[in-house]
C-alpha cells in the first residue's frame, strides 16, 4: 500500500510539467497498471509492488500523448468506449449533444431512428442507443480505422445488431429520416493553439475545418434539412466561439437553431428543430 501509494505522489510530480492534473493523470495510469477500478485504487488501494507498466506510461504521458491512448478507453455518457490513434478522444462537452436529445425527447418513446454524422469510434451514435433500447442507428465516418474502432465497441456493449456504419462523406447518398441526427464535426481553425498532445497525436481531420472552422458546417447544411423527421431533433456540436456564424449557417430550408450550453455555460451546440 505504501509502495503504491509513494509511486503515485512520485508520479504526479513527475507529470506536472506536462498536465494540468497530474494527480488524476497518475491515479489513471496506475488503476490500468494494476487492472483495477480508480475508485477501488482510493478507497482500498492493494499492497503490492508498482508494476513496471506504470512507470512506463508516465513516460509516455509525459511525452505527451493522452490519457485515453494510454489506457485505450474511454467514459462517455453511461458507457465506456475503447478509444487508441486515429480517432478522435470523447470528451465531457460532446454530452451537451445528447442531454439535448433527452430533453428534447421527454415524455416521449423516443427516437427510433438515429444518425450519428463523424461517428469517430461510435461516441455519440452508441451512447444514444443506451439510453433508447428500441432505437436503431446508422454511423457514418470518413476513416476506416475510426469504423473500426466504432464495430469493437459495439460488439462489446452489445449493440452490434441496432446498427450499421457506412463509410461515407458525411450524408452523402443518404436518402432516409431520422429522428436524432448527432453530429460533432471538425470545427477548429487550422492555426489554432491547443492543448498540450492534441494536434501532436490525435487525427487532423477529425479536428480541423479550413482557416474559419466552418468548411464542415457548409457541407451539412444543405444535407440535415432532408435527413431530420418532423418532431425530431439535430444537435450538432460547435466551438465556443462560433454560436453566431453556425446557427446562421444550419438554420435553413424551415430549420429553426438554437444553442445549447455545455456545464461551464459556453455555447457548445446547435439544435435544429422544424418550425
Amino acid at each position: 500500500m505504501k509502495a503504491i501509494a509513494r509511486a503515485l505522489a512520485d508520479g504526479a510530480r513527475q507529470l506536472e510539467k506536462n498536465s494540468d492534473t497530474p494527480r488524476l493523470d497518475a491515479e489513471l495510469l496506475m488503476s490500468e497498471a494494476l487492472h483495477i477500478d480508480r475508485d477501488k485504487l482510493i478507497l482500498s488501494p492493494p499492497d503490492r509492488n508498482v508494476p513496471e507498466r506504470f512507470w512506463d506510461m508516465i513516460g509516455r504521458r509525459q511525452a505527451g500523448e493522452p490519457i485515453a491512448y494510454i489506457t485505450g478507453r474511454r467514459a462517455f455518457w453511461n458507457i465506456e468506449l475503447h478509444v487508441g490513434p486515429g480517432v478522435l478522444i470523447p470528451r465531457p462537452d460532446s454530452e451537451v449533444l445528447i442531454a439535448s436529445a433527452i430533453e428534447h425527447f421527454e415524455g416521449t418513446a423516443g427516437p427510433k431512428r438515429v444518425l450519428d454524422l463523424g461517428t469517430g469510434p461510435g461516441t455519440l451514435l452508441l451512447a444514444a442507443l443506451d439510453i433508447w433500447p428500441q432505437a436503431t442507428g446508422l454511423g457514418i465516418d470518413l476513416s476506416r480505422q475510426a469504423l473500426s474502432y466504432a464495430a469493437a465497441n459495439a460488439r462489446r456493449l452489445g449493440f452490434e445488431q441496432r446498427l450499421k456504419l457506412q463509410l461515407g462523406d458525411w450524408a452523402a447518398g443518404v436518402r432516409e429520416t431520422f429522428d436524432l441526427i448527432l453530429c460533432n464535426p471538425p470545427y477548429i481553425r487550422d492555426d489554432a493553439d491547443l492543448g498540450p498532445g492534441v494536434r501532436e497525436f490525435e487525427p487532423d481531420e477529425a479536428l480541423f475545418a479550413g482557416s474559419e472552422g466552418l468548411d464542415a458546417y457548409h457541407v451539412l447544411a444543405p444535407q440535415l434539412p432532408a435527413l431530420l423527421s418532423k418532431g425530431g431533433l439535430a444537435a450538432v456540436e460547435i466551438g465556443y466561439d462560433q454560436a453566431a456564424e453556425v446557427p446562421a449557417l444550419l438554420g435553413r430550408d424551415g430549420l429553426d437553431a438554437q444553442v445549447a450550453l455545455d456545464l461551464a455555460g459556453r455555447p457548445r451546440a446547435v439544435l435544429l428543430t422544424w418550425v
